[in-house]
């Protein structure tokens, strides 16, 4: 992998990362930290973007304000769907499993229905172009210079803590930014980031459940994949296809519901907590009744977070539509910060993210479920006052 610490300018970029994080938190007051159901923002006028029911969903694209850049979502309808692998899928995989870094088969059952309430997802996964519209502070710079009016959403977007554009390493990993998908970004950064989009938009966008994002992934199929094997290089791009690197998103085909590289590019992150006995709790606590949108939460936590979905560094055993994989320590091994970024990973470069939209924002998964807990930002402060 590329190495990839650059320390002739590691402790000016350090520094500018906490001046970033302090100026924006101290400017704004703490009304960012209100959940954003809280907020009652208007919505940015977008075509198809509003649906009252189920019926009226439509697919649509959202702009970035103050930019041109744009992403688009599609309409999931509810459904229930069979989640995890079967027992003779888990027992095809056990060659691969490596349970001390999170990948082991037996965490993919025991099998269970579940009952999904309807959502949009992206169509594809977050873009270093989206992403960096928030964390260069570009969608604000570039609305300033068209002298564009302030708004409600643009005030709490404004406000809320951003990590520095200087990091101190390349987040890409030299693999390029226009056009590819984001990685080597914390469960904290992700939600601050889902967070800011929520404001400028109005809409209430957030990670995917675990439960959310299989629906999504299998769209309706019950196999290993949401295609025949034989055709991955189709719609994968997985070690055997990639040249040792992610390509731009939506590269390859669709899945039967319209969603691109939900197999392979990136792992996807999730906001469910990853336990080898997570499915059997939940099923348990369900006590005999189909799961609703269920929901094994993260809480805060930046290791043992789910990931879905493999990536251009894996071999097609782990895109399986039940594959899981999680968040771990190693993925700051190069970090040399004290303390270690809060925002960024170093060695994820294989891990990016997706989002979804409710359509009942006041819906099953709890506010504080997919927000960002701003406990992690007050201690990571502490820790700098600490080191000085």
């Amino acid at each position: 992998m590329t190495s990839l610490i650059n320390y002739q300018s590691l402790w000016t970029s350090l520094l500018l990362d906490i001046i970033a994080i302090v100026g924006c938190s101290a400017a704004s007051g703490q009304e960012f930290r209100k959940p954003n159901v809280e907020w009652n923002l208007p919505q940015v006028a977008v075509p198809n973007a509003s649906a009252a029911a189920e019926a009226d969903m439509k697919a649509y694209t959202e702009t970035i304000p103050g930019t041109d850049v744009k992403f688009d979502m599609v309409p999931i309808k509810g459904g229930e769907f069979l989640m995890g692998s079967s027992e003779q899928e888990q027992k095809d995989q056990v060659g691969e499993a490596e349970p001390e870094y999170f990948y082991d088969p037996a965490a993919e059952g025991p099998q269970h229905k579940v009952q999904v309430s309807p959502f949009w997802m992206g169509k594809c996964e977050v873009t270093w172009d989206e992403y960096l519209s928030w964390l260069t502070g570009r969608s604000a710079i570039l609305r300033k210079e068209a002298n564009e009016p302030e708004t409600p959403n643009t005030q709490m977007a404004d406000s809320i803590p951003c990590p520095s554009a200087c990091a101190y390493t390349d987040m890409t990993c030299g693999m390029g930014t226009k056009g590819y998908p984001v990685i080597n970004v914390t469960p904290f950064a992700a939600k601050l980031y889902c967070k800011w989009l929520t404001a400028i938009t109005g809409r209430l966008y957030r990670l995917p459940t675990e439960a959310e994002w299989e629906y999504a992934c299998r769209a309706g199929t019950t196999g290993a994949y949401s295609f025949d094997v034989k055709d991955i290089d189709d719609y994968a791009v997985y070690y055997g296809n990639s040249s040792d690197k992610y390509a731009k998103v939506g590269s390859k085909k669709p899945n039967p519901w319209g969603l691109y590289d939900m197999h392979g590019n990136v792992w996807e992150m999730c906001l469910d907590k990853y336990e080898v006995n997570g499915y059997k709790k939940l099923i348990g606590a369900a006590d005999g009744k189909t799961l609703a949108d269920p929901l094994n939460p993260a809480e805060g936590a930046e290791y043992n977070v789910v990931f879905r979905g493999g990536s251009w560094d894996d071999d097609p055993e782990r895109l399986r539509s039940a594959a899981r994989w999680a968040s771990h320590k190693d993925w700051k091994r190069q970090d040399p910060q004290i303390p270690p970024s809060i925002c960024f990973f170093t060695d994820a470069c294989a891990a990016g993210f997706r989002v979804v939209r409710p359509l009942n924002p006041a819906g099953a998964v709890p506010a504080k479920e997919y927000e960002p807990d701003f406990k992690i930002l007050d201690e990571y402060l502490k820790g700098v006052e600490k080191s000085k």
